[in-house]
């Protein structure tokens, strides 16, 4: 259960609020992106589909973001990487975007398409394709790559194994496959110390 690791995080929301964790304990409030420079502490979010993103700068500080439709229409990405580096972080860092729905499940509809096509229009035609009338398959983790690669990341991985979403294959939690049964997974990571 992620309630039993011991890290920073917020209540996520859907949104782009960022906030600063000091301290273990910190009193963070809603947001979906949390960042820190200090040492040895744990920053995390949770997700069943929406994709995870892991920031560290080669100075030490770290940045967990929560990434579903919502958030990314409204530009958490962009509003997590420009905490980050108003907060301190060097121009040097890099990016992992973690386990999330695929193309191959994650089916949306137009007023998500039409929300994420206003900010990525480009970016979304290259990571979605039409399925029925009105709707398309999204890549969500591919648009966040992209989205992280706009925001100025030259360096960004994936955790995501080809052919596998949190969706179809059962290793993962899936809001989406296990409705409000669904469990949680913890995504960290901590500054150096």
């Amino acid at each position: 259960s992620p309630d039993r690791i011991a890290a920073a995080r917020p209540r996520q929301v859907h949104g782009v609020r960022v906030v600063e964790a000091n301290a273990w304990g910190d009193e963070l409030g809603e947001a979906d992106a949390v960042h820190t420079a200090q040492p040895a502490l744990v920053v995390g979010v949770v997700t069943a589909d929406c994709a995870p993103i892991l920031v560290r700068s080669f100075g030490g500080r770290v940045l967990a973001i929560h990434a579903g439709w919502r958030g990314l229409a409204a530009g958490v990405v962009e509003a997590g990487i420009d905490a980050f580096r108003e907060a301190g972080a060097d121009d040097r860092f890099s990016a992992v975007v973690g386990p999330c729905a695929g193309e191959c499940c994650y089916e949306v509809d137009a007023p998500v398409l039409d929300a994420l096509g206003a900010r990525y229009g480009p970016d979304l035609a290259a990571t979605s394709r039409p399925s029925r009338e009105g709707h398309a398959m999204l890549d969500l983790g591919g648009l966040v790559a992209r989205a992280l690669r706009g925001a100025g990341v030259e360096e960004v991985g994936t955790t995501r194994v080809p052919g596998t979403c949190t969706i179809c294959d059962t290793r993962f939690e899936s809001f989406r496959r296990d409705g409000d049964g669904a469990g949680r997974m913890l995504h960290w990571i901590a500054a150096r110390s």
